[in-house]
């Protein structure tokens, strides 16, 4: 029954992921970047800072843990979440979802770069090189059918962010050995207090809260980021955080699928075999991904960037959650 209900919220999360993109797409009708980054920044936030008090779970108190969770919050979450919001307003929601799905093999690459104990084997090298010309063919400069190459530019523009943020978040955080939930939601209030600074600076309109607007903005808020970290520590806890972050595999193919079905987007070929490229070179570079099963148990450790990862720097645990 323990695995049923693992599997289950693999799949709910995997979704709540995968759609992000297309609420993103939604809510952009109706508010600005700026504006859909912040309310959904507010609401995550909110959210979990409510579950950490019902599980007594304190914060940090450190001033300068704090002052590395506004660095870790400025790449995993304040950048990259204006980027998408930017590049989805001229590129898809699919397009916009396979792209980050190209975080992973960046991390690997930043990783290597910046972290001496994380050097690039010939198998990294191989899945990079891969990864890279499924980026090429997922941007596809010959064709415009899939969005702006600057639309495209600012959602792997975010992908790179994210991947900043996972390897700033391995040297700084982790390993302080703050329990994830509280990380997250120390994360995410340090987001939020970023992006209300910034906000009044960048694009500003009247909001047009539709119906639909508003359950794109909400949802995204309240589920594909709040409630998406929640369930990624459970399944962290149940079935160990190489699995869980299994989920990376599923997202690209859920925002492609939600895109086609909500927003009726093209699925042309450069598309789906770019993608394809970009998950074979992904998974060849990490060989880690055995399937479901239970691992051994990993000790708690600080995860909080973008859609929090166990490990930050494996590929496999740096989702973006968009």
């Amino acid at each position: 029954m323990k695995n049923y209900a693992s599997l289950a919220r693999f799949i709910l999360l995997a979704v709540l992921w995968g759609s992000s993109f297309t609420f993103i797409k939604v809510s952009l009708h109706g508010v600005t970047p700026s504006q859909l980054v912040l309310s959904r920044l507010f609401m995550g936030a909110l959210l979990l800072v409510v579950i950490a008090l019902v599980s007594k779970v304190a914060l940090p108190r450190s001033g300068e843990v704090w002052g590395h969770y506004a660095g870790a919050a400025l790449f995993g979450n304040v950048i990259p979440f204006l980027l998408l919001s930017y590049g989805e307003k001229t590129t898809g929601a699919g397009i916009a979802g396979v792209l980050i799905g190209g975080t992973p093999l960046l991390t690997l690459t930043v990783a290597a770069l910046a972290l001496p104990e994380e050097r690039a084997t010939r198998r990294k090298a191989i899945g990079l090189v891969a990864g890279f010309v499924g980026v090429v063919l997922l941007i596809g400069p010959w064709s415009e059918r899939l969005g702006s190459a600057s639309g495209q530019l600012a959602c792997l523009g975010a992908a790179l962010s994210y991947a900043i943020g996972f390897v700033y978040v391995r040297k700084f955080l982790s390993p302080r050995g703050v329990k994830p939930l509280a990380g997250a939601a120390s994360q995410l209030i340090a987001a939020t207090a970023i992006q209300a600074a910034v906000t009044p600076f960048l694009e500003w309109g009247t909001p047009n809260f539709t119906g639909r607007v508003t359950v794109g903005i909400v949802a995204l808020g309240l589920l594909s980021t709040g409630l998406a970290y929640i369930l990624y520590f459970r399944l962290i806890n149940d079935m160990g955080a190489v699995t869980a972050s299994a989920v990376n595999y599923v997202v690209p193919v859920v925002a492609v699928v939600a895109g086609v079905l909500v927003l009726n987007e093209p699925v042309t070929w450069n598309l789906v075999v770019g993608g394809l490229v970009v998950l074979i070179g992904m998974g060849y570079a990490e060989n880690r991904v055995k399937g479901f099963h239970k691992e051994p148990p990993v000790p708690a450790r600080d995860e909080s960037t973008g859609p929090d990862r166990e490990h930050p720097m494996t590929s496999s645990d740096s989702c973006a959650k968009p």
